[in-house]
């Protein structure tokens, strides 16, 4: 069975979804409400990790709906992608990077996803012109990468990939090439059984150099399939990198966090961003923890990690930009912009009043 046969058989249903978990009538009720504004799609490898004996199951969280999706605390738009957008499916919110919506769909549906608003929703955003980026990039020869993100894009056709590929390569100031992905955690079949994907990125990452951005957040999701399909895309010349997203009961104990940075090295990928959970709609009342304790988890949690471990840095997503979290001293939270929209906040640092509730930079005076 191939990788797209094997998506025909991801949960998408209640139904399917009580073959595993015991709902009650009011449950399966509101569920089927959550599930009918933002759908669920579990692949059966992703499903097969979740211990569902356990209600505090991590995976379960992350890729489950919950009843508490259904509080509208928050926006669909926390970073302001709508304001970053220059035509449909291309944004450009930090000068020497082109971001492309290259898909609405993943391999499965994290519960926590910022762009929640699209994701499984909407083609209504995503990209369909290359050749018009092409030019604009063409055009702007501060960008010097592009990140290929949606969505997942490895769940394009690899025809599609090489596209990309193709035609970003070709182009003389770009200095590398980005993709945003978790499908070697939900679907390493793709990785695993796909050769002719592997002969597309070794070919052209002796053009330029590839990034596969992952997200995993917890150690569980570290398999043997996903550390097989990790050596084969480092065999392609691929460099891994790893964005977590800090969350509530899933990876906020800093012995959990220290473990999944510290095997991430071990297996070959890089820890880049921890990200505090953004304010979005469905998501932050039942994922986002205080900034204040996301703080003191970080720094716990370095102490159990070697330098490599510990190369991430904690940062907020925000409309103005990439902020970084420096540190607490008496009342006060102290910040810098790691990367800036506005150019004049590039490396600027800056400072808040300490409010030990508040879990996004707007909330502090």
């Amino acid at each position: 069975m191939n990788w797209k046969s094997e998506l025909k058989f991801n949960v998408t249903t209640i139904e399917e979804l009580q073959n595993y978990l015991d709902l009650n009538s009011k449950e399966k009720k509101l569920l089927k409400k959550v599930v009918k504004r933002h759908p669920m799609s579990i692949s059966k490898h992703y499903l097969s990790l979740i211990d569902f004996e356990d209600p505090k199951d991590p995976i379960r969280k992350m890729i489950v709906p919950s009843v508490n999706e259904l509080d509208l605390t928050g926006s669909y738009d926390t970073s302001d992608e709508k304001g970053n957008t220059k035509f449909i499916g291309l944004q450009h919110k930090y000068s020497q990077t082109a971001l492309i919506l290259s898909t609405h769909r993943c391999a499965s549906y994290c519960r926590f996803c910022f762009r929640k608003r699209m994701v499984g929703v909407s083609s209504k955003e995503i990209f369909h012109n290359l050749e018009k980026a092409k030019k604009y990039i063409n055009d702007h020869k501060e960008i010097n990468n592009v990140l290929v993100t949606g969505g997942d894009p490895l769940m394009l056709s690899t025809k599609v990939i090489e596209n990309f590929l193709n035609g970003f390569t070709k182009i003389e100031h770009l200095d590398f090439i980005r993709f945003g992905t978790k499908v070697p955690v939900f679907l390493p079949q793709r990785i695993l059984e796909d050769s002719e994907l592997l002969s597309v990125l070794k070919k052209y990452s002796k053009r330029k150099q590839i990034y596969f951005v992952l997200q995993i957040d917890h150690p569980k999701e570290m398999t043997k399939e996903l550390q097989a399909a990790v050596k084969k895309l480092l065999l392609s010349g691929i460099i891994l990198n790893n964005q977590t997203v800090l969350m509530k009961d899933i990876n906020d104990k800093p012995d959990v966090l220290a473990e999944l940075q510290n095997k991430l090295v071990k297996i070959g990928v890089n820890p880049y961003y921890v990200f505090q959970c953004r304010p979005v709609k469905r998501v932050k009342q039942y994922f986002q923890i205080p900034l204040y304790k996301g703080y003191q988890i970080v720094e716990k949690a370095k102490a159990m990690m070697n330098g490599h471990s510990k190369r991430f840095r904690y940062v907020i997503s925000h409309k103005t930009g990439k902020i970084e979290i420096l540190g607490i001293i008496n009342n006060e939270i102290y910040f810098k912009y790691h990367q800036a929209k506005d150019a004049r906040n590039e490396g600027r640092i800056f400072k808040r009043n300490l409010n030990k509730t508040a879990g996004w930079l707007d909330e502090l005076r």
